[in-house]
Protein backbone atom coordinates (compact mmCIF):
# COMPACT_ATOMS: atom_id res chain seq x y z
CA UNK A 1 0.00 0.00 0.00
CA UNK A 2 1.44 3.32 -0.95
CA UNK A 3 1.07 6.88 1.23
CA UNK A 4 -2.01 8.94 1.47
CA UNK A 5 -1.44 10.99 -1.76
CA UNK A 6 -2.24 14.20 -0.12
CA UNK A 7 0.58 13.00 2.91
CA UNK A 8 2.99 13.00 0.48
CA UNK A 9 2.17 16.31 -1.34
CA UNK A 10 2.22 17.87 2.25
CA UNK A 11 5.59 16.06 3.07
CA UNK A 12 7.42 17.68 0.14
CA UNK A 13 6.54 20.76 1.36
CA UNK A 14 7.80 20.50 4.88
CA UNK A 15 11.27 18.71 4.49
CA UNK A 16 14.31 19.66 2.75
CA UNK A 17 13.54 18.95 -1.15
CA UNK A 18 17.40 17.05 -1.52
CA UNK A 19 16.08 14.31 1.13
CA UNK A 20 12.66 14.23 0.01
CA UNK A 21 13.30 10.59 -1.87
CA UNK A 22 15.49 8.90 1.17
CA UNK A 23 12.76 10.22 3.56
CA UNK A 24 9.78 8.45 1.51
CA UNK A 25 12.40 4.92 1.47
CA UNK A 26 12.32 4.93 5.29
CA UNK A 27 8.39 4.20 5.22
CA UNK A 28 8.46 0.92 2.74
CA UNK A 29 11.99 -0.98 5.26
CA UNK A 30 11.54 -2.20 8.75
CA UNK A 31 14.30 -0.01 11.24
CA UNK A 32 16.17 -1.49 13.43
CA UNK A 33 15.14 -2.03 17.19
CA UNK A 34 16.69 0.16 19.93
CA UNK A 35 16.05 -1.07 23.37
CA UNK A 36 17.43 0.43 26.39
CA UNK A 37 18.53 -0.65 30.20
CA UNK A 38 16.52 -0.21 33.13
CA UNK A 39 18.06 2.29 35.97
CA UNK A 40 15.39 0.80 38.25
CA UNK A 41 16.61 -2.72 37.47
CA UNK A 42 20.20 -3.26 35.58
CA UNK A 43 23.06 -1.39 34.74
CA UNK A 44 24.70 -1.51 31.31
CA UNK A 45 27.28 -3.62 32.21
CA UNK A 46 25.37 -5.76 34.09
CA UNK A 47 22.20 -5.99 31.09
CA UNK A 48 25.67 -6.39 28.66
CA UNK A 49 26.62 -9.18 29.91
CA UNK A 50 23.28 -10.64 31.01
CA UNK A 51 22.67 -10.20 26.76
CA UNK A 52 25.93 -11.76 25.53
CA UNK A 53 25.10 -14.85 27.54
CA UNK A 54 21.80 -15.30 26.00
CA UNK A 55 23.37 -14.94 22.64
CA UNK A 56 22.18 -11.45 21.43
CA UNK A 57 24.29 -9.69 19.37
CA UNK A 58 23.71 -5.69 19.97
CA UNK A 59 25.37 -2.48 19.18
CA UNK A 60 25.67 0.41 21.38
CA UNK A 61 24.32 4.01 20.73
CA UNK A 62 27.19 5.69 21.42
CA UNK A 63 25.87 9.00 21.86
CA UNK A 64 23.25 7.41 24.77
CA UNK A 65 24.33 5.50 27.54
CA UNK A 66 22.53 2.35 27.86
CA UNK A 67 21.17 2.94 24.54
CA UNK A 68 21.34 -0.31 22.06
CA UNK A 69 20.28 -1.26 18.68
CA UNK A 70 19.76 -5.03 17.13
CA UNK A 71 18.62 -5.25 13.34
CA UNK A 72 14.93 -6.37 13.37
CA UNK A 73 15.65 -9.75 12.78
CA UNK A 74 16.25 -10.33 16.29
CA UNK A 75 13.41 -8.64 17.78
CA UNK A 76 11.14 -11.69 18.71
CA UNK A 77 14.70 -13.34 20.20
CA UNK A 78 15.11 -10.31 22.38
CA UNK A 79 11.56 -10.71 23.80
CA UNK A 80 11.96 -13.76 24.59
CA UNK A 81 14.97 -13.09 27.01
CA UNK A 82 14.84 -13.42 30.59
CA UNK A 83 16.23 -9.24 30.60
CA UNK A 84 12.97 -8.89 28.81
CA UNK A 85 10.48 -10.60 30.74
CA UNK A 86 12.32 -8.89 34.20
CA UNK A 87 11.95 -5.70 33.18
CA UNK A 88 15.53 -5.04 33.27
CA UNK A 89 15.36 -3.97 29.66
CA UNK A 90 12.52 -1.66 27.34
CA UNK A 91 12.25 -1.30 23.51
CA UNK A 92 11.74 2.03 22.69
CA UNK A 93 12.47 3.84 19.41
CA UNK A 94 15.03 6.39 20.05
CA UNK A 95 13.45 9.89 19.13
CA UNK A 96 11.27 8.85 22.13
CA UNK A 97 13.82 8.33 24.31
CA UNK A 98 15.28 11.55 23.31
CA UNK A 99 12.34 13.65 24.58
CA UNK A 100 13.09 12.66 28.78
CA UNK A 101 16.51 13.22 28.32
CA UNK A 102 16.40 16.88 27.40
CA UNK A 103 13.51 16.97 29.73
CA UNK A 104 16.59 16.09 32.27
CA UNK A 105 14.48 15.60 35.19
CA UNK A 106 15.80 15.73 38.70
CA UNK A 107 15.98 13.33 41.88
CA UNK A 108 13.39 14.67 44.32
CA UNK A 109 11.42 17.19 42.02
CA UNK A 110 8.00 17.40 41.13
CA UNK A 111 7.64 16.27 37.56
CA UNK A 112 4.31 15.32 35.04
CA UNK A 113 3.90 12.98 32.29
CA UNK A 114 0.92 14.71 30.70
CA UNK A 115 -0.03 11.86 27.99
CA UNK A 116 1.54 9.31 29.72
CA UNK A 117 0.58 5.97 28.37
CA UNK A 118 2.18 3.55 27.09
CA UNK A 119 4.46 4.76 29.77
CA UNK A 120 7.76 4.46 27.81
CA UNK A 121 8.89 7.83 28.10
CA UNK A 122 7.48 7.90 31.62
CA UNK A 123 9.61 5.22 33.09
CA UNK A 124 12.21 6.72 31.37
CA UNK A 125 11.53 9.72 33.46
CA UNK A 126 11.73 7.75 36.76
CA UNK A 127 14.80 6.65 36.21
CA UNK A 128 16.49 9.24 35.85
CA UNK A 129 14.87 10.30 38.83
CA UNK A 130 16.22 7.47 40.61
CA UNK A 131 12.32 6.29 41.86
CA UNK A 132 12.64 9.70 44.31
CA UNK A 133 10.54 12.83 43.87
CA UNK A 134 6.35 12.76 42.70
CA UNK A 135 5.81 11.94 39.24
CA UNK A 136 2.61 12.19 37.99
CA UNK A 137 0.93 9.96 34.60
CA UNK A 138 -1.89 10.81 33.18
CA UNK A 139 -4.12 9.05 30.78
CA UNK A 140 -7.66 9.86 29.96
CA UNK A 141 -7.84 6.49 27.96
CA UNK A 142 -9.37 3.51 30.30
CA UNK A 143 -7.38 0.72 28.32
CA UNK A 144 -4.26 2.55 28.04
CA UNK A 145 -4.08 3.80 31.39
CA UNK A 146 -4.23 -0.01 32.69
CA UNK A 147 -1.98 -0.76 30.09
CA UNK A 148 0.67 2.22 31.49
CA UNK A 149 -0.18 0.85 35.08
CA UNK A 150 1.03 -2.66 34.46
CA UNK A 151 4.43 -1.07 32.38
CA UNK A 152 5.48 1.08 35.44
CA UNK A 153 4.63 -2.10 37.60
CA UNK A 154 6.67 -4.71 35.58
CA UNK A 155 9.71 -2.03 35.47
CA UNK A 156 9.73 -1.27 38.96
CA UNK A 157 8.96 2.19 38.81
CA UNK A 158 7.40 3.38 42.35
CA UNK A 159 7.79 7.22 42.56
CA UNK A 160 4.74 7.30 39.78
CA UNK A 161 0.95 8.33 40.97
CA UNK A 162 -1.14 7.63 37.68
CA UNK A 163 -4.08 9.80 36.96
CA UNK A 164 -7.19 8.45 34.67
CA UNK A 165 -8.17 11.88 33.79
CA UNK A 166 -8.03 14.54 30.78
CA UNK A 167 -4.82 16.38 30.22
CA UNK A 168 -7.23 19.49 29.46
CA UNK A 169 -7.93 19.72 32.90
CA UNK A 170 -4.96 19.37 35.21
CA UNK A 171 -3.57 22.90 34.71
CA UNK A 172 -6.35 24.03 36.70
CA UNK A 173 -6.67 21.43 39.13
CA UNK A 174 -2.23 21.68 39.65
CA UNK A 175 -1.90 25.48 39.36
CA UNK A 176 2.08 25.82 39.06
CA UNK A 177 2.33 22.72 40.65
CA UNK A 178 6.07 20.78 38.63
CA UNK A 179 9.07 21.56 38.25
CA UNK A 180 9.18 20.13 34.59
CA UNK A 181 6.49 19.05 32.47
CA UNK A 182 6.63 16.27 29.24
CA UNK A 183 3.50 16.84 27.24
CA UNK A 184 4.33 14.28 24.70
CA UNK A 185 0.95 15.12 22.59
CA UNK A 186 -1.55 12.65 20.92
CA UNK A 187 -1.27 12.99 17.42
CA UNK A 188 -1.47 12.07 13.68
CA UNK A 189 1.55 9.69 14.36
CA UNK A 190 2.80 10.78 11.01
CA UNK A 191 6.49 9.43 11.82
CA UNK A 192 4.92 5.53 12.37
CA UNK A 193 3.23 5.60 8.91
CA UNK A 194 4.11 1.78 7.54
CA UNK A 195 3.96 1.03 3.66
CA UNK A 196 3.72 -2.96 4.60
CA UNK A 197 1.12 -2.01 7.55
CA UNK A 198 -2.12 -0.26 5.74
CA UNK A 199 -3.60 -0.41 9.16
CA UNK A 200 -0.50 2.51 10.02
CA UNK A 201 -2.45 4.82 8.08
CA UNK A 202 -5.84 4.04 7.55
CA UNK A 203 -7.28 6.80 9.56
CA UNK A 204 -5.16 9.50 8.38
CA UNK A 205 -6.72 12.83 6.88
CA UNK A 206 -6.41 16.27 6.81
CA UNK A 207 -9.50 17.04 8.39
CA UNK A 208 -8.00 14.29 11.55
CA UNK A 209 -4.41 16.66 11.81
CA UNK A 210 -6.73 19.85 12.34
CA UNK A 211 -8.80 18.28 14.74
CA UNK A 212 -5.83 16.98 16.75
CA UNK A 213 -4.19 20.01 16.35
CA UNK A 214 -7.09 22.06 18.63
CA UNK A 215 -6.76 18.93 21.57
CA UNK A 216 -2.96 19.82 21.51
CA UNK A 217 -3.43 23.39 21.82
CA UNK A 218 -5.53 22.61 24.87
CA UNK A 219 -2.85 20.51 26.31
CA UNK A 220 -0.32 22.93 26.08
CA UNK A 221 -2.47 25.81 27.90
CA UNK A 222 -3.12 23.28 30.62
CA UNK A 223 0.93 22.45 30.73
CA UNK A 224 1.54 26.05 30.99
CA UNK A 225 -0.82 26.39 33.93
CA UNK A 226 0.52 23.78 36.09
CA UNK A 227 4.38 24.61 35.40
CA UNK A 228 6.08 26.11 38.60
CA UNK A 229 7.80 29.83 37.20
CA UNK A 230 10.97 28.19 36.32
CA UNK A 231 9.92 25.21 35.84
CA UNK A 232 10.62 23.53 31.73
CA UNK A 233 7.96 21.82 29.68
CA UNK A 234 8.96 19.62 26.87
CA UNK A 235 6.28 19.60 24.27
CA UNK A 236 6.98 16.75 21.08
CA UNK A 237 5.07 15.04 18.19
CA UNK A 238 5.26 12.02 16.30
CA UNK A 239 3.94 14.05 13.36
CA UNK A 240 5.79 16.04 10.34
CA UNK A 241 2.60 18.28 10.50
CA UNK A 242 3.22 21.88 11.08
CA UNK A 243 -0.92 22.33 12.51
CA UNK A 244 0.34 19.75 15.04
CA UNK A 245 4.13 21.27 16.01
CA UNK A 246 4.69 25.26 14.94
CA UNK A 247 0.58 26.09 15.31
CA UNK A 248 0.07 25.18 18.33
CA UNK A 249 3.31 26.34 20.26
CA UNK A 250 2.41 29.44 18.21
CA UNK A 251 -1.07 29.83 19.93
CA UNK A 252 0.58 29.42 23.73
CA UNK A 253 2.87 32.19 22.45
CA UNK A 254 0.50 34.49 21.53
CA UNK A 255 -0.94 33.46 24.84
CA UNK A 256 1.52 33.96 27.18
CA UNK A 257 4.63 34.23 24.78
CA UNK A 258 5.80 37.37 27.84
CA UNK A 259 6.42 34.46 30.21
CA UNK A 260 8.10 31.98 28.29
CA UNK A 261 10.99 31.76 26.20
CA UNK A 262 12.28 28.57 24.06
CA UNK A 263 15.57 26.88 25.08
CA UNK A 264 17.83 26.50 21.78
CA UNK A 265 17.99 22.21 21.29
CA UNK A 266 21.43 20.54 19.91
CA UNK A 267 20.96 16.98 19.01
CA UNK A 268 24.27 14.38 18.21
CA UNK A 269 23.55 13.80 14.84
CA UNK A 270 22.68 15.99 11.52
CA UNK A 271 19.55 14.42 9.90
CA UNK A 272 17.34 17.41 12.15
CA UNK A 273 15.95 20.39 9.83
CA UNK A 274 15.05 23.68 11.19
CA UNK A 275 10.60 24.31 12.10
CA UNK A 276 9.22 26.40 9.99
CA UNK A 277 8.46 29.97 9.67
CA UNK A 278 5.57 29.59 8.16
CA UNK A 279 2.83 27.60 7.25
CA UNK A 280 -0.53 28.66 4.70
CA UNK A 281 -1.42 31.87 5.79
CA UNK A 282 0.13 31.65 9.79
CA UNK A 283 3.54 33.14 10.39
CA UNK A 284 5.64 31.68 13.38
CA UNK A 285 6.95 33.24 16.19
CA UNK A 286 10.69 33.28 15.81
CA UNK A 287 11.51 32.04 19.26
CA UNK A 288 9.55 28.54 17.97
CA UNK A 289 12.80 28.20 16.26
CA UNK A 290 14.90 26.69 19.07
CA UNK A 291 12.61 24.02 18.16
CA UNK A 292 13.69 20.72 16.06
CA UNK A 293 12.47 18.72 13.78
CA UNK A 294 14.31 15.25 13.90
CA UNK A 295 13.99 13.50 10.08
CA UNK A 296 13.72 9.56 10.39
CA UNK A 297 16.32 7.28 9.04
CA UNK A 298 16.68 3.67 9.36
CA UNK A 299 17.19 4.11 13.10
CA UNK A 300 14.90 6.63 14.47
CA UNK A 301 11.56 7.63 13.82
CA UNK A 302 10.72 11.37 12.38
CA UNK A 303 9.69 13.65 16.16
CA UNK A 304 9.34 17.01 17.09
CA UNK A 305 10.95 18.64 20.02
CA UNK A 306 10.20 22.21 21.68
CA UNK A 307 11.87 22.90 24.95
CA UNK A 308 10.22 25.86 26.90
CA UNK A 309 11.20 27.81 30.35
CA UNK A 310 8.48 29.51 32.21
CA UNK A 311 9.59 32.75 33.51
CA UNK A 312 8.96 34.36 37.28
Amino acid sequence: MSLPEAFTERLEKIVPREQFTAILKTFDAPKQVTFRANALKSTPTELEAELSQAGIVFERVEWLEGVYRISPEDKLRLTQTDAFYGGRLYIQNLSSMIAPVLLAPQPEETVLDLAAAPGGKTLLLAGMMQNTGWLSAVEPSRERFFRLCDNLKQQGVTNAHTYMTDGRSVGKKCPEMFDRILLDAPCSSEARFKTHEPKSMSFWSVHKVKETSKLQRRLLLSAFDALKPGGKLLYSTCSFSPEENESPLQHLLERHGARLKTLPLVLPFDNVQKPLRSWGKEVYDERIQNAVRILPTDTIDAFFICLLEKLS
